[in-house]
Formats: structure tokens, sequence, C-alpha cells
């Protein structure tokens, strides 16, 4: 269930990154070009800790990664704009990011 969740994900976001013109997100202007083709945008925040991130697409079938974005539905649910918002330490996320580097 959820990596069909996960590759409908995949399929909007590879189709909207450069539709949008400019995103607002915590009063921060973030222009779409920053989001290359293969990439999406993603706020790790909890305990007042708040990181953007730019992450490629492969990352959605990351099984770390994909417990996050249950963890995401769980407390934000599936109706997010702009940037998806997933709850955990910056430093969390960048674990998962460096784990699947190596």
């Amino acid at each position: 269930m959820f990596r069909s969740f996960a590759g409908k994900i995949h399929k909007g976001l590879s189709l909207c990154v450069h539709r949008r013109p400019a995103l607002s997100y915590f009063h921060e202007e973030v222009v779409a070009d920053e989001v290359r083709k293969g990439y999406f945008a993603v706020v790790a925040m909890k305990d007042g800790e708040t990181k953007r991130f730019v992450v490629k697409l492969d990352y959605l079938n990351d099984p770390a990664f994909i417990r996050l974005l249950d963890q995401a539905r769980e407390e934000y649910g599936f109706i997010q704009k702009g940037t998806l918002a997933v709850p955990c330490l910056p430093r969390d996320l960048q674990n998962i990011l460096d784990a699947r580097r190596s």
C-alpha cells in the first residue's frame, strides 16, 4: 500500500517540480529552480529544529525514508502543500541520506 503511495509521490513530484515559479514555506521564498529534475524538497522538523533538504527521487524506495513518509502521513495527513515535511530531527534525516550514499 505505501509503496504505491510513494510511486504516486514520485510521479507527481517529477511532473510538477519545474512548473511552479516559486513556493512559500515558513515565510521563506524558495525558487523552484533550486530543485532540479529528479529531486524533491523535504523539510525535517522536530523539537524546534528545521532544515530543508533537496533529495533524489531514488530515496522514495529507501526503507528508512519510507518509514519517515509513513510518520509524516500519520502526523500531517496526505495533504501537504509545497515542500514535503517529515517529523524528524534534521540530523536524523541527514543520517538516512548519508547511510544510502555509503
